[in-house]
């Protein structure tokens, strides 16, 4: 009698184990040698970086900071950024007096896209961010353009943290093109597909005001010479 496999191999369980697999194989190799990877970033060439130089270069304000987002914790990438608006408000300096700027690198990356590729590449499950109006993983980005009442605390009621309503308080958003080359590549090879084309269709589906830059932590250290103090947002 052959003994019953009681969790058998599943597509899903496949591909994400695969994905893994991936992710751990590529990041060895760019921390060995990072220029292949580097060379395929798309920010290789003059002009991209000076975008990216420029944008950082717009960062104004009286008070500045920098929030690093690693990866999904629960509301606090978009909330923190919110409470530095709001209690600078409160303490006599405007919204427009502020720099405010979210670094979205690592496992972070994907709330830099739009609904589309959440569903296609299952972003809920590969990097375990949850919705928080379902409680499973995402299959939509909960942070694009959230719905009045989504999010709200106690005692404050309703908050305005969507990263499109942060973008309208001046917050701005980039996204590490390392970390999107590095998974882009790993998904792709789970999937059997090309990676160029994977990586071309991420880029494509960037939400609006989105920055790409070089490396989050590129982003991190110029934003630091800006004069934003850095604020760890898990």
């Amino acid at each position: 009698m052959e003994p019953i496999n009681k969790h058998p191999s599943t597509p899903r369980r496949e591909f994400l184990g695969a994905l893994t697999s991936g992710v751990a194989a590529l990041s060895i190799a760019t921390l060995v040698n990072p220029q292949p990877v580097l060379a395929h970033t798309g920010l290789s060439d003059g002009g991209n970086v000076d975008t990216a130089d420029a944008w950082i270069n717009s960062i104004k304000g009286k008070h500045k900071v920098v929030f690093d987002a690693t990866r999904p914790h629960d509301l606090f990438p978009f909330a923190w950024p919110r409470v530095f608006l709001t209690t600078n408000g409160a303490t006599g300096t405007p919204e427009a007096e502020t720099g405010v700027v979210v670094v979205l690198r690592h496992n972070a990356i994907p709330y830099a896209f739009e609904d589309r590729l959440w569903a296609k590449y299952k972003f809920g499950e590969v990097f375990k961010a949850t919705d928080p109006a379902t409680n499973v993983p995402a299959t939509r980005n909960p942070f694009w353009k959230p719905k009045a009442g989504d999010y709200t605390f106690p005692g404050v009621g309703n908050v305005a943290i969507g990263i499109d309503e942060l973008q309208v308080s001046g917050v701005k958003f980039c996204v590490c093109d390392v970390a999107m080359t590095v998974y882009s590549t790993a998904l792709a090879q789970g999937m059997n597909q090309n990676p160029e084309e994977v990586k071309k269709d991420w880029i494509a589906g960037l939400l609006p005001g989105i920055q790409p830059v070089p490396s989050g932590v590129w982003a991190l250290g110029r934003a630091q010479e800006k004069g934003c103090a850095y604020i760890f947002a898990g």
